[in-house]
């Protein structure tokens, strides 16, 4: 969906499709018509956004044959459906019955995520819109934290290099610009954005950037002006954000329903201690308050003594849309856990799954309209 910032600057709003599983040309159109056609006509939106996930081999094979490429644009076109930003973190099978740390593989070290992620750019600069001025690839942040030291620090120096020179080749072949931004989560070389700030001080900031996932964020236990801040003074864009919400209680008993075993759950609490997952906090039994990387939809408050951090996400878009000008155009809600929610929680079918997506779009509208935004 596409809003208007009050200083007159384009909004851009999506879903992300990494919910889906999908990872074949054939199986996207599909998953367009199951879900993207019934989400924008229960929004009554003109155009839907979607902040498209397309697993290694299928961009590789669009990348390859422009001819595909314009067949999907004609495919997102007929349903009224508009791509500004994908979702460059999962590699593939992302919604296998077991994930975990497979998802941060491969990393920044490697061949495979440089061809991976400019396979993803090349996509892109051919799925923009005509008046959409730039789009945007979200990546993991360089790696999972161990192993890692300086030969590995080294080869993701070059890899980002290689990276931003292959985005401005795609925009000299295309007339497109494609950023990238990469994502600070819990467990990770960067997991905060001081973090951030450091790994990243050298990258050329034109191309490269933070996406700010606000799950990610809060489980950080950071102050998103703190960190909004930090990001500008060290010249580092916000190049897309990821509308989120991570679970929060001082009871962490209650969270015992949402042990699962398909992605990992990284606990942390006020003090800073920390668990990788959230059965691993369990076991350790770190004290309350927990927030827990476990994102859930945004238009549903839980039952105490269970909340969401759906007030860090408020404190963050007012300082990224709040001020004359908006600092991230790109909006992007990434639920992909409806499919482990607690079976009372869960969608049925893919029409509640439809109609639940359609909900937390409602509600991202709902607040950056709030915050002066019109569409």
């Amino acid at each position: 969906m596409r809003l208007r910032h009050p200083g007159g600057a384009p909004l851009y709003l999506s879903y992300c499709t990494n919910v889906h599983e999908a990872e074949d040309l054939d199986g996207i159109v599909a998953q367009l018509d199951t879900y993207a056609v019934p989400i924008r006509a229960r929004l009554g939106t003109d155009v839907l956004g979607l902040g498209l996930w397309l697993a290694a081999p299928v961009a590789a094979a669009l990348a390859a044959d422009r001819a595909l490429r314009a067949r999907l644009r004609r495919e997102l076109s007929a349903r009224c459906l508009e791509v500004v930003t994908l979702n460059g973190f999962p590699y593939r099978s992302f919604q296998n019955p077991v994930v975990k740390h497979a998802v941060y593989h491969p990393d920044w070290t490697t061949e495979d995520r440089l061809s991976y992620t400019l396979d993803l750019a090349l996509v892109l600069a051919d799925l923009l819109p005509e008046d959409v001025a730039r789009g945007s690839v979200s990546t993991l942040p360089l790696a999972w934290r161990e192993p890692w030291g300086p030969e590995m620090a080294g080869l993701a120096a070059r890899r980002l290099d290689r990276l931003a020179a292959g985005l401005a080749a795609v925009e000299s072949s295309t007339g497109r610009v494609v950023r990238v931004g990469f994502e600070p989560e819990p467990g990770c070389v960067v997991e905060t954005t001081g973090q951030a700030v450091a790994r990243l001080a050298d990258v050329d900031s034109d191309r490269l950037g933070v996406c700010l996932d606000l799950a990610h964020l809060a489980c950080a236990w950071e102050e998103p002006a703190d960190a909004v801040k930090a990001l500008g003074r060290a010249g580092l864009p916000i190049v897309k954000v990821q509308l989120s919400a991570a679970l929060e209680t001082a009871a962490p008993d209650a969270l015992r329903e949402y042990v699962e075993p398909r992605f990992l759950h990284q606990t942390r609490n006020a003090a800073g201690d920390a668990a990788d997952d959230l059965e691993e906090a369990f076991e350790r039994r770190l004290p309350g308050p927990w927030r827990v990387h476990y994102h859930v939809p945004l238009h549903v408050a839980p039952a105490d003594p269970l909340a969401t951090t759906i007030p860090v996400l408020r404190a963050a878009l007012a300082e990224l849309v709040g001020g004359p000008q908006p600092l991230c155009d790109h909006y992007d809600v990434e639920t992909y856990t409806w499919g482990v929610l607690p079976p009372g929680l869960r969608p049925k079918n893919p029409e509640q799954l439809a109609a639940g997506i359609a909900d937390e779009l409602d509600f991202a509208r709902t607040e950056l309209r709030e915050l002066g935004a019109s569409t």
